[in-house]
């Protein structure tokens, strides 16, 4: 299978020392792939910035002028308490958002099967009037907007599963019935959103699925929500391509959370993805990256992603499971089939 793929070492004029979300994230999934012999296995993209004006479709013009006025700065500044910036950061979180763009344009046109887009700053958190989390534009939505706009794309599907609740991607499509919005998340943990009881507003209701999570669900857990939630919540919607909020911060071993999936329970995830979209929408499916900050995971995990694009058996749990038991789940599933008709 061919896949589109998306890099760039301009990425890294984004960064700040000791902040978790910083260069060698990038820099690590690099070497990662380069070492299992991936890179020349990909459809390679050349990242473009997108255009000023197109970021209009999601996020709002007050925020977009802020934006703007940061590449006037002297030196970094904060957004709120954890999201930084730098000159050169909306110049940087533009090419990421034309990058993504870039590989759905690649799977949406047949010239690759699927894609992934290693691209930075994160998005999810992003919502149209404020970067937070440490997301500046909302890469996925845009990404969404643009197969909607540009490849007359009616239903795109959202698959998040980054251990942090996408409360941007959320806001932004919380009255849209032509966006199915499905988020498995630790709660409680920042941003404190992504309440089961949250499942869209108008139009959109129940277009947003919320699986919240109690600290410590690993592999059987995650396994279970998504044979039980998302694969039948998928179906009904029948979407023409599926997005994935790639977080790798559910793992055991991240350090900004507290979730206990292993990189063979991650790859089970993708290969459930990967399967849906081949049964549902023609194998069209695009991972994006957004959190993850245990290096070593992070890069074996975007290794183990390729090769379940590819077509390859082989994956690589450098660290193996975690030694600990999982919490049920059994009362959320039971809330979240009820509220969504997924008996």
């Amino acid at each position: 299978m061919a896949t589109a793929f998306v890099i760039d070492s301009r990425f890294a004029a984004h960064t700040m020392e000791r902040h978790p979300e910083y260069a060698a994230r990038l820099t690590m999934i690099r070497a990662t792939l380069e070492q299992h012999g991936l890179l020349e296995r990909f459809t390679t993209i050349n990242a473009e910035p997108v255009s000023e004006e197109f970021l209009h479709i999601v996020h709002d013009a007050d925020y977009l002028r802020l934006l703007e006025k940061t590449s006037r700065m002297a030196s970094p500044s904060m957004l709120g308490l954890d999201t930084y910036i730098t000159p050169q950061s909306y110049e940087i979180a533009r090419l990421a958002v034309g990058g993504v763009l870039q590989v759905v344009d690649a799977v949406l046109t047949g010239e690759t099967d699927n894609g992934l887009a290693a691209i930075r700053p994160p998005g999810h958190h992003a919502t149209p009037s404020m970067g937070m989390g440490f997301c500046l534009l909302n890469n996925i939505a845009l990404a969404a907007r643009h197969a909607q706009q540009v490849h007359n794309i009616e239903r795109v599907l959202i698959v998040d599963y980054d251990v942090h609740h996408g409360n941007g991607t959320q806001d932004i499509f919380y009255d849209d019935p032509t966006v199915l919005y499905i988020s498995t998340h630790q709660s409680p943990l920042y941003p404190g959103t992504g309440a089961i009881q949250e499942t869209g507003k108008g139009a959109g209701k129940g277009f947003t699925i919320n699986a919240a999570l109690p600290p410590g669900v690993g592999d059987q857990g995650y396994a279970q929500v998504f044979a039980e939630i998302v694969l039948p919540a998928a179906r009904q919607f029948e979407p023409e391509v599926i997005l994935v909020s790639g977080g790798y911060d559910a793992h055991w071993a991240d350090p900004l959370a507290n979730m206990m999936l292993s990189l063979s329970g991650y790859t089970h995830l993708d290969r459930t993805l990967l399967a849906l979209a081949h049964e549902l929408c023609e194998g069209r499916i695009v991972f994006i990256l957004e959190g993850g900050y245990n290096l070593q995971v992070l890069g074996n995990a975007w290794a183990n992603v390729a090769h379940v694009l590819l077509g390859d058996t082989e994956i690589d749990d450098v660290l193996g499971p975690a030694d600990r038991s999982e919490p049920s789940i059994a009362q959320p599933l039971n809330k979240l089939k009820q509220i969504h008709n997924l008996t």
